[in-house]
């Protein structure tokens, strides 16, 4: 019996029981795997309840009172969660969005997700219909090995142990390797984002996931954590939802003006409040990353321009006349 069997017969053993399950009990019930010296039988159960507790398994000793033996019990109120109670419709949609993120290929925890999902299933009234969805994740050409290595890193979080990874840069154009310890991962724009400690740079770092070419958790002592994440921390505030959220300088307030077709979707295209007048919107935008705002209201076309303040709009009409000098260059 492998140690997964072992620890899932314990805790159905622990969840039939009436009474205190004694220790004399729990052997006899696993001859095989509590066998040799006391010392140690004891030594492996112990092992064995301080992992069912580390999953989240609440397994106690109560001492003996008046005619109930003394013994461990599994309080059932703290192992079963409480029903969700979806709707059909609702664990229908609950089922496709995991469905689709499953046959992506490239999503950590994927064991866990199809865990999740067979749960759905099985308490649905009826078969869930096919998921009629579809989602690609990567859209870089260096995808072959990140199934693999976000399995790894996903792994290596939930573990808090440090990885060691060669990092391809596009800048040197060089291969360097790097101890991280791993705090996050977050998906922007198809890409896989790795958040953590680089024990090189001494800082905080990000890593593209499809530019490791190799990598490799540390193996010593793998049930005791290398580091801990700090309390504040956020991946927002390392991968930015937007281009100009980048932390490359101090936030700077940034006007813009948007008109014609562009106007009614100046939130969306922001994400941020925007005053609409007489088919002009007007609204602000924080960038910590001047250049990579620049860049996307030029991409906007003529019905985008920025305002205020001089340094911004200076940027825009450097940026925007690069542009027109090298399709100039084109032409010749």
């Amino acid at each position: 019996m492998d140690r997964t069997e072992r620890l899932l017969d314990l805790v159905a053993l622990f969840l039939d029981a009436t009474h205190p399950v004694t220790w004399d009990e729990v052997r006899d019930a696993f001859p095989d795997e509590y066998s040799g010296s006391e010392d140690a039988a004891q030594r492996k159960f112990e092992r064995d309840k301080v992992e069912l507790h580390e999953l989240g398994i609440p397994l106690t000793h109560v001492h003996e009172e008046d005619e109930r033996p003394a013994g461990y019990v599994l309080d059932r109120n703290a192992y079963y969660l409480p029903e969700v109670g979806l709707t059909p419709e609702e664990l229908a949609v609950l089922y496709a969005a995991g469905s689709a993120v499953l046959a992506s290929g490239a999503f950590p925890g994927r064991q866990d997700l199809a865990h999740a999902l067979r749960k759905v299933g099985f308490f649905a009234d009826g078969p869930l219909p096919a998921p009629r969805v579809r989602l690609e994740l990567g859209g870089v050409a260096e995808t072959r090995e990140l199934p693999g290595r976000l399995e790894l890193l996903w792994g290596a979080i939930n573990a808090k142990k440090s990885v060691d990874l060669d990092y391809f840069s596009p800048h040197s154009r060089t291969v360097t390797t790097r101890r991280v310890d791993p705090w996050g991962l977050a998906l922007r724009r198809g890409v896989w984002n790795l958040v953590g400690w680089c024990h090189l740079r001494k800082a905080v770092r990000t890593f593209h996931v499809h530019r490791i070419r190799r990598a490799q958790m540390n193996a010593l002592k793998p049930r005791v954590a290398d580091f801990e994440v700090p309390h504040d921390f956020r991946l927002d505030a390392y991968v930015a939802n937007w281009p100009w959220q980048h932390n490359f300088h101090e936030p700077l307030e940034v006007s813009l003006k948007l008109s014609g077709e562009l106007a009614p979707l100046a939130e969306q295209l922001f994400n941020v409040k925007a005053q609409q007048h007489d088919g002009v919107a007007e609204l602000n935008v924080t960038a910590t990353d001047l250049d990579g705002l620049v860049t996307y209201v030029l991409s906007l076309g003529a019905g985008a321009r920025i305002t205020q303040p001089p340094k911004a709009v200076a940027r825009a009409r450097e940026l925007a006349q690069r542009v027109l000098d090298a399709h100039r260059g084109a032409g010749a």
